[in-house]
């Protein structure tokens, strides 16, 4: 809708489906669709071709995008009839917040790609909802920027932050404590990025968005960051003569538009090209360890919620490690191509973590009704990723807050229409997994 939506309240369901027929009476029909085939045909007209590769595209042969669809197909609701649903509630607990819904908009690098400054939008739409955004580490502006539109928009509107675990470990302690300081209510470490995976969409036009300066203001922004680019540049002695292209100064172009700073200065100065280097170099560890995540506790009082998690062996030494939470993710099938879909992955997850550590879950999440079967099958809060992006590429951040107000209205018309009153009493009782 064009106003900015409220936060979610008992009945959000049926208060968004009559906005949207009443604006219908008068002509006037949701700027973004309300399926997610629609929105995402549409995204995809309204996109580049290098943003649709980044944001769209998966790793190899996308089976394990198809998996993570497939594993939500294989459970099917059975409704209940003859129960009072007049009255329904959303509200969950995470982290010591009262939530009004179990969403949560996760983080999704380069969105500078779709829009500039997206992340700032996006906050603002999550901020507009009273769901957390989870601020990317590969984000296209500074995490204190988007606080403070978040900010702006509701005082102390909820936000958690995605650590990409540098190697250098001072930048670490750099990001950490820049989380703390914007208010970030968890620390999100994602742990299956340590190297991109094989993306053929991307490979095939030849785009990776950080070469050309996109998703990295969070580096860029960062004082020990431009402290480790001053040092290399301190350290530097000439080096091979740069092959000058067409494509070279279109990059380099792109390089200063990103950059801090006068887009003229930025064109011959060498700080803005020494960035994009410095963070290819260092912006993720290979080598990242269970030993590593030992003496992260020490490093931050954030709760500690660790991202990628697909084996139940491995919930099982987080919660035993002491992490607060886990994302179970397959980062959306992006990174292992024939990979176990998310849902598949959960429904083995969520018994072994037992209550232990909250659990979260992404991946092919596109409907309510999606994160009914996520709830049911023992997620604490469920995570949405493409389609809030598509949201944003058509209409900003009133797009992204009304794909993601779609959701929670779609969930809470499909929980009381399955005999349910709270997303609390969901289990797999409302569930039957059908092949």
């Amino acid at each position: 809708m064009d106003d900015a939506a409220p936060l979610p309240t008992p009945g959000a369901g049926r208060i968004r489906q009559n906005d949207i027929y009443t604006a219908g009476i008068h002509g006037r029909t949701p700027r973004v669709p309300t399926d997610f085939a629609e929105l995402e045909r549409r995204a995809h007209d309204a996109m580049s071709d290098r943003a649709w590769a980044y944001i769209a595209g998966g790793a190899g042969e996308g089976t394990t995008m198809t998996s993570n669809r497939a594993a939500l197909d294989r459970w099917a609701i059975v409704p209940r009839v003859l129960r009072d649903v007049s009255v329904r509630s959303l509200g969950i607990e995470l982290f010591g917040r009262r939530l009004p819904a179990p969403v949560l908009i996760s983080p999704v690098g380069a969105g500078g790609l779709v829009r500039r400054r997206a992340d700032v939008e996006i906050g603002r739409a999550a901020a507009e909802l009273g769901v957390p955004y989870i601020f990317s580490n590969q984000g296209s502006a500074p995490m204190e920027d988007v606080a403070a539109e978040m900010d702006r928009v509701r005082t102390g509107a909820p936000r958690w932050f995605q650590l990409y675990w540098s190697t250098d470990d001072d930048l670490v302690d750099s990001f950490l404590g820049r989380a703390s300081a914007v208010g970030a209510d968890a620390v999100v470490v994602t742990l299956d990025t340590t190297m991109l995976g094989w993306r053929p969409q991307d490979l095939n036009i030849g785009s990776l968005p950080f070469a050309r300066g996109e998703g990295i203001d969070q580096y860029t922004s960062d004082p020990r960051f431009r402290e480790i680019v001053a040092e290399r540049l301190r350290s530097a002695v000439g080096g091979d003569r740069p092959e000058v292209s067409l494509g070279a100064i279109r990059t380099l172009g792109s390089i200063a538009r990103n950059a801090p700073g006068r887009f003229l200065r930025n064109l011959t100065a060498p700080e803005p090209r020494a960035s994009v280097q410095t963070f290819l170099d260092i912006y993720s560890r290979p080598s990242l360890n269970w030993d590593d995540l030992a003496g992260l506790r020490d490093r931050t009082s954030l709760p500690i919620v660790l991202k990628g998690v697909l084996h139940p062996d491995d919930a099982r030494r987080a919660v035993d490690a002491g992490v607060d939470g886990i994302v179970v993710s397959n980062h959306g099938g992006r990174q292992v191509d024939g990979a176990i879909g998310s849902i598949d992955a959960l429904a083995e997850i969520a018994p072994a973590v037992d209550g232990r550590a909250k659990v979260l879950v992404d991946s092919g999440i596109r409907t309510g009704a999606d994160v009914l079967k996520a709830l049911a099958l023992g997620a604490d809060a469920a995570c949405i990723g493409r389609p809030h992006m598509y949201g944003l590429a058509l209409a900003g951040a009133d797009g992204a807050r009304d794909v993601v107000a779609n959701i929670i209205a779609e969930l809470d018309l499909t929980l009381g229409l399955s005999g349910y009153t709270a997303v609390a009493d969901l289990d797999t009782d409302v569930l039957r997994k059908i092949g």
